[in-house]
């Protein structure tokens, strides 16, 4: 800039120089013809005294005009960077986003949001880095950090490939070998389906069961005299293992289906047949009990008929076999007629390949960790063979048989038990093989991920409605106080708020003792799925609330002692343990634990518990009646007391006691005696058949012939809850 302004002034230099030049030479020319012209044309010497680089008035005033301008221009194209308007950030947010994200996305600490969100109606305390916030306060955090909102449609994350294992392609035929099929015994509770087992297998578990029910499902290879193998599922008939009955059925092959004579169709009966159907897994009848005098084993097969299962002897396809257990007569026939259905359905399967199974049930045992009973449906699990199961896996330490012998491998439609898992499966998952440890880690990884999506997507609806709410609420709210004044709007808000009253000490006790929260352990993961899914009929939340805090498998831990004392829980097991340190850690704790063999004694137990939460029922206990014969008033002072005259017709009345009045059925008072007497002797009790006079603590009830005057006493009675769990 300073080389353009010299060069500018050079030029006007030389400009007025060459003026100057020019005019000297003029004036030279003038002063030789000074005679001719010196009365025209006077000339100072002052003039031809001008400096030589004297600039023009008028072209200087320019140059320093020129120069300011050129300089403020240069100015200000070196401070435009600086002076120019703040260039806002843009932040892209999407709805639902948290703490963290909402910090990552400003490019801020996470307690810049905490910062901004102070003094505002959230509540700072309860929001964590994984917290989800509102629309409401995402455009209110960006606007305090002085930056520019964009909104995203939806979260773009990086799509992640598909890690996920898969069944594989079903085998050629040609490849395919004859297997052994896989038999589910069902029916309703105590019709025999265990004692049936233990006479083909020949062994003795039904006495052995707690209560003389089976509480788990259970999985045995049966070798009959002929040498045919035949696995049996043995399933649960009680109400509770509706989800072990329909996991048994979707694994098997045929279904038999256990009826007593005497009893008939019972409501498991119906739920069994259900499974089937939906399984597509055909039926064998086996009418069991039929060595009973009451025994009808044609009304069965009539009563069947309703449920369509049609038997052969009806012109149907269902086999039905007529069967004692206990005796073991005829068992024979029903392995004949269950291999001769399995022939007809041609059962083959795959030796070789990945193996694929399913997870009957899984527990936790204390040598051995996590372990499952599966059943192998294709391929030959060996030992060391890397598994998959829903979000757990496993490389195979050791293999045993339903007797407990370790056994080397396992074909298809055979019974397992796999020790190795890192987790403990749930039962019902499918297990595929993996070819190593990084894929069998990359697959569940890969199913952790969807599993969270999952939850997200959940998330983000239940956070969009609770959004709608607020916002409605906001709504309202405006348009409750938009048109009054400020004055009137804030005393309505004061009046809102002296309303809502803080819990007194005593009230929060008693709203705390209407909550229920419980912890449960059960030995397997089929049972502690039963007894959730009976938590889940839990209709009695108006009562008192029941909070499942925490369940799983294994024995009672103290984990789960400090867990009850948290939430002032109960511990409710399963067939579980409770160590003698564990028993003596909750005792001090003020924890109860509560331990049963038998699940419909601990849906009993929490049923009493729950009874207890609630607050006690006041009933009346009637001790006498009296019927009123006349009415007539006395004079006490200057008052006129109406009376009653009454003759006792059953019981006693007793004047400490409480009385009401009945005038056609209904109650028209409810109180106590002021006088009580027979002829003009004050009593405390007269007794059946006696007359007497009475007066109540409220002058205004008006008596008249052939009311009622029933003397009661009232009695704290314990509330029962009204919760029916179904059996």
């Amino acid at each position: 800039m300073n080389q353009k302004i010299l060069k500018l002034e050079n030029l006007i230099r030389f400009h007025t120089v060459f003026r100057q030049l020019h005019g000297l030479c003029q004036r030279r020319m003038l002063a030789q013809w000074s005679p001719v012209f010196s009365s025209a044309y006077p000339v100072g010497t002052a003039q031809l005294c001008i400096r030589p680089w004297q600039i023009d008035p008028f072209v200087g005033a320019a140059l320093s005009q020129y120069r300011l301008l050129v300089t403020k221009k240069e100015e200000r194209a070196q401070k435009s960077p600086l002076s120019s308007p703040k260039f806002k950030k843009e932040v892209e947010v999407w709805i639902g986003m948290t703490v963290e994200e909402l910090a990552r996305a400003m490019e801020k600490d996470i307690d810049c949001v905490y910062e901004a969100l102070m003094n505002t109606a959230i509540d700072i305390d309860s929001l964590e880095a994984h917290s989800h916030l509102d629309e409401v306060w995402i455009k209110e955090v960006v606007k305090k950090a002085g930056m520019k909102l964009k909104w995203s449609k939806l979260k773009q994350d990086k799509v992640r490939e598909n890690k996920d294992a898969v069944r594989r392609p079903q085998a050629d035929p040609a490849l395919l070998t004859p297997r052994s099929p896989v038999v589910t015994v069902m029916g309703h509770v105590d019709h025999g389906k265990t004692t049936l087992l233990d006479k083909l297998r020949k062994t003795q578990v039904a006495a052995m069961e707690a209560g003389g029910i089976t509480q788990h499902i259970g999985a045995f290879l049966v070798s009959l005299p002929s040498g045919e193998k035949i696995t049996f599922l043995d399933t649960p008939g009680h109400a509770a293992f509706s989800a072990m009955r329909a996991r048994g059925a979707q694994v098997t092959d045929i279904v038999i289906l256990v009826v007593a004579a005497d009893d008939g169709v019972m409501k498991q009966t119906v739920e069994s047949i259900k499974h089937a159907k939906d399984a597509q897994v055909p039926i064998v009848l086996a009418i069991n009990k039929c060595d009973k005098t009451e025994a009808d084993p044609e009304k069965v097969k009539k009563e069947l008929l309703a449920h369509d299962v049609v038997c052969e002897d009806y012109g149907g396809d269902v086999q039905a076999v007529h069967i004692s257990a206990l005796t073991g007569d005829n068992l024979m026939a029903l392995a004949e007629a269950t291999i001769a259905l399995a022939e007809m359905l041609e059962l083959k399967a795959d030796l070789n390949g990945p193996v694929e199974g399913t997870v009957i049930e899984s527990f936790t045992d204390k040598g051995r960790g996590p372990v499952t009973t599966a059943i192998i449906q294709r391929g030959t699990l060996r030992r060391g063979s890397i598994l998959v199961a829903g979000k757990s896996w496993a490389k195979v330490r050791l293999m045993f048989d339903e007797n407990g012998k370790t056994i080397h491998e396992a074909c298809p439609s055979m019974p397992v038990g796999i020790v190795g898992w890192r987790d403990l499966p749930s039962a019902g998952d499918e297990i595929l093989e993996v070819e190593s440890e990084p894929r069998a880690r990359e697959v569940v990884d890969w199913r952790k991920y969807e599993q969270e999506q999952e939850k997200n997507k959940e998330n983000l609806k239940i956070i969009e409605e609770k959004r709608k709410e607020h916002q409605e609420a906001h709504r309202k709210a405006r348009e409750k106080y938009g048109t009054l004044h400020w004055k009137e709007r804030l005393f309505l808000k004061y009046q809102e708020k002296k309303e809502q009253k803080p819990l007194k000490t005593k009230e929060k006790e008693e709203k705390d003792s209407n909550v229920l929260p419980i912890i449960i352990k059960g030995d397997v993961d089929g049972s502690v799925e039963a007894i959730v899914n009976i938590m889940d009929t839990y209709d009695a939340s108006h009562e008192c609330e029941l909070e499942l805090v925490h369940f799983g498998v294994g024995d009672v831990s103290e984990n789960d002692v400090n867990l009850a004392e948290t939430f002032h829980g109960v511990i409710y097991g399963f067939n579980v343990n409770a160590g003698n340190v564990i028993q003596k850690s909750a005792t001090k704790k003020g924890v109860k634990i509560k331990l049963h063999k038998i699940i419909y004694r601990l849906i009993e137990d929490l049923q009493e518990e729950l009874s207890s939460r609630l607050p006690c029922i006041v009933e009346e206990h009637p001790i006498g009646e009296a019927c009123i014969l006349a009415t007539f008033s006395v004079t006490e002072g200057k008052k006129k007391v109406p009376v009653a005259g009454c003759r006792v017709q059953k019981g006693q009345l007793e004047k400490q006691k409480k009385f009401k009045l009945i005038r056609n059925g209904h109650v028209v008072w409810k109180g106590s005696l002021t006088s009580l007497k027979h002829h003009k002797d004050d009593i405390s009790v007269i007794k059946t058949g006696m007359d007497c006079g009475l007066s109540l603590d409220e002058e205004k009830v008006e008596f008249k012939v052939g009311d009622e005057i029933v003397c009661y006493e009232e009695k704290e009675v314990p509330a029962k809850t009204s919760w029916n769990p179904g059996f």
